[in-house]
């Protein structure tokens, strides 16, 4: 059968690609060597970190500063990054996350004994709080797929409701809370490491585990390297994105309890600046914007580099506002690498 003049040009096109492959061995060699480099560069970035850090100023290594100053405080985003991973690996967005974790920390409060209310359902608020979020989550998706909004606006919208509700219900105030068992949650120690750091150790086994070892981790994978044709090979795009947009709102549940025992309190700025540093984190670590690249050990990565970071300014005493600097520049400079990494011809 003859080819069309297109047809031939298209295989023509294909030789000449493979044509110097086969030419120039050591060219292939040199890309697998920079793909290996590119891929470990986020971990080699944070070692250096923590080095140059530690240099600067010895009690960087103290066990001190790693529990409290680290492990703790990189708690909440990590497990807020464990559900934005997925959502970004299938090359969406979630901008909710504010949102979300605003409702679920006013929940919390709310329900547990508190200087607002006559209210002491006890660890029954973290619970009904993650549920309320896994349904924000699910009804996040269900947006998303029947009504075929885009995830970004989609999840904005979301975000400015769950703001919303969140104000009104706290009158504009920050209530308190005093149950003891609440704020446990966060500061109690198990083998002198809080209990918020066990929380996102766990959040991130679980992540790990969906990814690898599920065939929703394969099938995010397959959507974020091609929709098209993840659905031509039998791929549930549809229910994959609910469910994955449902597994975002669990994850930023339960880090909205931890939030709210951290802080003793739920405001209406409790969740401020919790987007940017999740999708700093994410993006950092090495998961590229575009999808099907990345993962939660990426993200695990990302979280500390930018945790180490925030941690080594304040010990050398580096104005906070230079930190929002630096952390700015940082994710342009990760999106760019990420997107030349990608080989994607086109920007969306």
């Amino acid at each position: 059968m003859a080819l069309t003049s297109q047809s031939a040009g298209s295989v023509g096109a294909q030789q000449q690609e493979r044509a110097p492959l086969q030419a120039h061995p050591r060219a292939v060699a040199g890309r697998k060597w920079r793909a290996r480099l590119s891929e470990f560069g986020p971990l080699l970035v944070l070692i250096a970190l923590c080095l140059c850090v530690g240099a600067l100023n010895p009690s960087f290594f103290t066990f001190r500063n790693l529990v409290w100053g680290l492990a703790n405080s990189a708690a909440i985003p990590l497990i807020l990054a464990m559900g934005a991973t997925f959502i970004i690996v299938m090359g969406s967005i979630d901008l909710s996350v504010e949102g979300v974790l605003s409702v679920g920390a006013m929940i919390v409060v709310l329900l547990c004994a508190n200087d607002s209310n006559a209210n002491d359902f006890g660890l029954w608020g973290p619970v009904l709080a993650i549920v309320a979020c896994t349904g924000l989550g699910l009804l996040n998706g269900l947006v998303h797929v029947v009504l075929r909004i885009p995830s970004f606006m989609a999840t904005l919208g979301l975000w400015f409701v769950g703001l919303g509700v969140g104000t009104v219900e706290l009158g504009g105030s920050a209530v308190r809370v005093v149950d003891h068992n609440i704020r446990a949650l966060a500061f109690e120690r198990v083998l002198a490491f809080p209990l918020a750091a066990w929380f996102a150790a766990a959040a991130f086994l679980f992540a790990l585990f969906l990814e690898r070892r599920t065939r929703f981790g394969r099938y995010v994978y397959a959507i974020g390297g091609g929709e098209d044709i993840a659905a031509l090979s039998g791929v549930p795009v549809r229910r994959t994105r609910i469910l994955a947009f449902t597994l975002a709102g669990f994850f930023t549940g339960l880090a909205s309890v931890l939030a709210a025992a951290q802080l003793g309190q739920a405001n209406t700025t409790i969740a401020d600046g919790r987007l940017f540093m999740t999708v700093t984190a994410v993006v950092v670590g090495g998961t590229a914007l575009t999808g099907g690249w990345g993962g939660v050990a990426n993200s695990l990565v990302g979280v500390l580099i930018v945790a180490v970071l925030a941690n080594g300014m304040v010990l050398l005493g580096i104005s906070p506002y230079v930190h929002e600097t630096v952390q700015g520049l940082m994710i342009i400079a990760a999106v760019a690498l990420s997107i030349r990494r990608s080989g994607s011809l086109v920007n969306k």
